[in-house]
């Protein structure tokens, strides 16, 4: 076996990487990671640079990780800013670092890919060394993977990294016929508030529009752009994504896309983009211009439940933080990070952080459970 090095996803070919990621989680497939890099959205002036470490057998692909150098820790979705400053602190750079993620993607899913015939604890000890040897070379202070699928932190578990726990809330479909089936199983009080929000949309003159990604125009495209980025422009930054990037996954993955228009007098008023896994729908990005009452909630939540029953998807994953979504039926999960950290007196010091916060994490998912809107 050889581990090697590539400088972009495009230097791989995408048939064989495809081949392991397959396409039920769309964030791994080549056409999505291939346009954040071809977009200018991930390349080494956004402060993403692409490292990925790929195994090879007989110059066959039979492992990948997805790696960036990063100089920063924006977009990740999982916060390691006071470790930063403490290394600040201490008269120690915590960057550069080394990071195995989707980029601007708070979504649970595969982070190392292996083929089925090798043993994965094995392959997983061979990236951990490999990272390790980088972090010497560019003096890179360690190594993070955020949001892994439960069998990876299993494997994860055995090495020597530290384990992060935090919550995330997800909506999973219980066999629901018709939406209304859903708010059947809510209290009364809930089912009338999210009955009263629907209604308000309507009575606002809203409607709601669903177009797979193969029918938007890229006028329409463009004008989910601006949504898009009102998003952030309100917040005070920059987009993280360029239009090209959702253009390009237009093109290559639009079965994989679920745009959601909100349309007031033929005019869209909000958007929303959701991408379709093979048996879970995940919600991704969100804008508008002007407010209107529960437009929020029944653009980004109450339609993507509806696409959900209707299409037999299990599991809503709407994204990071969001406690109102525990009111209308979304119910707290667990998330994981894995964080190997080369100085070993920080690695110590965070370990006992993260379990102090684990305690607060495992508390905090305990009492959203309380206020879960379900019948007893």
């Amino acid at each position: 076996m050889e581990i090697r090095q590539i400088s972009s996803i495009s230097d791989v070919d995408a048939s064989a990487w495809n081949k392991l990621a397959g396409i039920s989680y769309p964030f791994l497939r080549h056409e999505f990671l291939c346009a954040l890099e071809q977009s200018g959205s991930v390349s080494p002036k956004t402060g993403w640079t692409p490292c990925h470490l790929i195994v090879l057998e007989d110059e066959e692909l039979i492992a990948f990780m997805p790696l960036y150098l990063k100089d920063h820790s924006w977009g990740e979705y999982v916060f390691d800013h006071q470790w930063a400053s403490a290394y600040h602190q201490n008269g120690l750079n915590y960057y550069p670092k080394y990071l195995t993620a989707i980029p601007f993607t708070p979504c649970q899913g595969p982070r190392i890919v292996i083929n089925a015939a090798y043993n994965p604890s094995e392959i997983y000890k061979i990236f951990l060394q490999a990272i390790q040897q980088l972090a010497n070379t560019k003096n890179a202070s360690s190594w993070h993977c955020l949001f892994p699928d439960i069998g990876a932190v299993e494997i994860l578990k055995s090495l020597p990294v530290n384990i992060r726990e935090g919550v995330q809330f997800q909506w999973f479909n219980k066999d629901y016929g018709h939406f209304d089936n859903f708010l059947s199983s809510l209290t009364a009080s809930k089912r009338k508030m999210i009955k009263r929000e629907r209604k308000r949309i309507s009575e606002q003159g809203v409607t709601l529009i669903q177009l797979k990604g193969a029918e938007v125009t890229e006028t329409q495209w463009e004008t989910f752009f601006n949504f898009y980025t009102m998003t952030y422009l309100k917040k005070g930054s920059e987009p993280y994504l360029t239009l090209e990037f959702f253009l390009e996954i237009a093109r290559t993955m639009g079965e994989q896309l679920l745009l959601i228009f909100a349309v007031n007098d033929q005019t869209p008023v909000a958007a929303a983009l959701s991408f379709i896994g093979s048996d879970t729908l995940y919600g991704r990005y969100w804008g508008c211009y002007e407010e209107y009452h529960s437009l929020h909630f029944e653009t980004c939540y109450y339609q993507g439940i509806d696409y959900c029953i209707e299409n037999q998807l299990k599991r809503f994953d709407s994204g990071a933080q969001g406690e109102h979504k525990i009111a209308r039926g979304f119910e707290p999960v667990t998330t994981y990070s894995a964080h190997w950290i080369k100085d070993t007196g920080f690695a110590d010091a965070i370990e006992r952080f993260l379990q102090r916060e684990k305690v607060a994490i495992q508390q905090y998912k305990a009492s959203a459970f309380t206020y879960l809107p379900f019948k007893s």
